[in-house]
């Protein structure tokens, strides 16, 4: 019996999977839980077991491919009671739920979904199992040219202009998406609405056909008196870069790097894959899809750095490491409470503010593959020695690449400690759906004026820049800046922390 390996929904924001390393060969005789593949989703490295066994036929990714959730990776013949049956199956690599299909093919309930995504994989709206393997019949390398296939859409019977050109590929599937099922990763749907634009119109570059932020760019400065004409699918040819001057909005993408003359064997290139580009992408999205402003203040850590000295010898007995990040963490946990909205989202979907009545928070972790941001959970319902605990848990499994998909999603609001690097003041980057970031910096000695005994003496004190990054969208500016302060007031005196409030 020939069946596919599909890749499972590993977790509710995962939407695609690069595909790091295989770990069988065709041909290789697989067993029931064996490791076939290594998976990168959303910054996180996971081996997918086999869920039975059998002979890999043919491996239909390579390394560094994307593929959907639901996308086909693999077929492997089972062989049960010595007899091999022709109908084929599809099995997902690990048990996991699929949506119902929509009642309904309207754009609006596919751009829901979407804005939960990365990417938009399509069989992800798909019950039916043929459709879905269809669909990513594209990611299949057995063609002979060995070109990554993109989605097709049916030409016209007749050559007529239109607005923009459909996709089209010869060679490619017979079937199509479902009617109604556009190809796009969510920035360039909310570009699309922001610009006015219909989705459908614009030709998209990425797997499959997908549509991306700077295919959107693209079709918006075409000029609109200059309609495109139809080819059939042996005449198609690459669309030109469009015209663009000073006064067109949204600018032109920017200039493609090239190599001096002279210095070709003077670079290193490597792929950007993994974790970098995951990062790449989601720093990219953020700052083009949100209104970020920051707010900065100064922190006077005497208060601070005494009381952690008093409990260290405590927390050593129990077997904890207490550094200075918990007592930042429970300080904005318990200020995001009294500040709901630094602790909000924007729900695109359905223009609704989301205000939250629990705090979990992401801490960067600065690792060798890159930055990766695993969660805490309910942080302001924890104490400073289980904070600690977690703090040092989450870290090892992100150097040791072992964080699991839901040790990383689901943040409030994030803590950057870039101090620990020896940074004397940083302004980090909001990474929606949050609509807040605070970076912590270097404690340095500097000459400060307090005030003692009612006079004001110049004193050394052991000083941090704080830094809040927020959504504008979100947070007015008087906002931030009195959460910045009461962060301040707490660890200034950081008794005041086990007030709760």
């Amino acid at each position: 019996m020939m069946r596919d390996l599909t890749l499972p929904t590993l977790a509710e924001s995962v939407v695609e999977g690069e595909i790091l390393a295989w770990l069988v060969e065709e041909g290789d005789i697989i067993e029931e839980g064996q490791p076939v593949l290594e998976v990168m989703t959303d910054k996180v490295t996971v081996e997918l077991p086999a869920p039975f066994g059998g002979k890999v036929v043919k491996r239909m990714v390579s390394v560094g491919d994307i593929v959907p959730v639901h996308g086909v990776l693999a077929q492997v013949e089972e062989i049960l009671d010595g007899v091999v049956a022709s109908k084929p199956e599809t099995t997902q690599l690990a048990p996991s739920p699929i949506p119902d299909a929509p009642t309904q093919d309207s754009e609006a309930e596919i751009e829901l979904d979407a804005e939960r995504s990365i990417i938009e994989g399509s069989a992800a709206h798909q019950s039916d199992p043929n459709k879905a393997k269809a669909a990513f019949a594209g990611f299949s390398k057995g063609g002979k040219s060995g070109a990554t296939a993109v989605a097709t859409k049916p030409a016209p019977a007749a050559p007529q202009p239109v607005a923009a050109a459909q996709p089209t590929t010869k060679g490619l599937s017979e079937t199509t998406p479902a009617p109604g099922q556009v190809r796009a990763v969510p920035s360039a749907r909310r570009l699309a609405r922001e610009l006015g634009i219909s989705i459908a119109e614009v030709l998209g570059s990425g797997p499959n056909g997908r549509i991306r932020s700077g295919d959107v760019h693209a079709h918006a400065s075409a000029p609109a008196s200059a309609p495109v004409q139809v080819q059939a699918p042996a005449q198609m040819q690459a669309p030109l870069p469009a015209k663009t001057s000073s006064t067109d909005w949204p600018p032109p993408a920017p200039p493609v790097y090239r190599t001096p003359a002279g210095y070709e064997s003077r670079e290193t290139r490597t792929p950007l894959r993994g974790v970098r580009r995951a990062t790449s992408q989601g720093l990219l999205a953020a700052t083009l899809h949100s209104a970020q402003t920051h707010t900065i203040e100064e922190l006077d850590c005497t208060g601070l750095m005494a009381l952690r000295d008093e409990l260290k010898a405590d927390a050593q007995k129990q077997g904890v490491k207490l550094s200075y990040l918990p007592f930042f963490l429970k300080a904005a946990s318990l200020t995001l409470r009294e500040f709901p909205a630094v602790n909000s989202s924007l729900d695109t979907a359905s223009g609704e503010v989301v205000y939250k009545d629990f705090v979990h928070l992401g801490m960067a972790v600065n690792t060798e593959g890159g930055l990766v941001v695993p969660v805490i959970r309910d942080v302001d319902r924890k104490g400073l020695l289980t904070l600690a605990r977690e703090i040092s848990e989450l870290a090892e499994k992100a150097r040791s690449n072992t964080l699991k998909p839901a040790e990383m999603s689901d943040a409030t609001f994030t803590v950057s400690n870039i101090g620990s690097v020896g940074s004397m003041m940083g302004v980090p980057i909001v990474s929606p759906p949050a609509a807040g970031i605070m970076s912590v910096h270097s404690i340095v000695k500097r000459a400060v004026v307090v005030e003692e005994n009612g006079a004001d003496v110049i004193a050394i004190r052991p000083m941090m820049y704080l830094t809040l990054s927020f959504d504008h969208r979100l947070v007015d500016g008087a906002d931030a800046a009195r959460f910045l302060k009461k962060v301040l007031w707490l660890l200034e005196k950081p008794s005041r922390l086990v007030l709760g409030d």
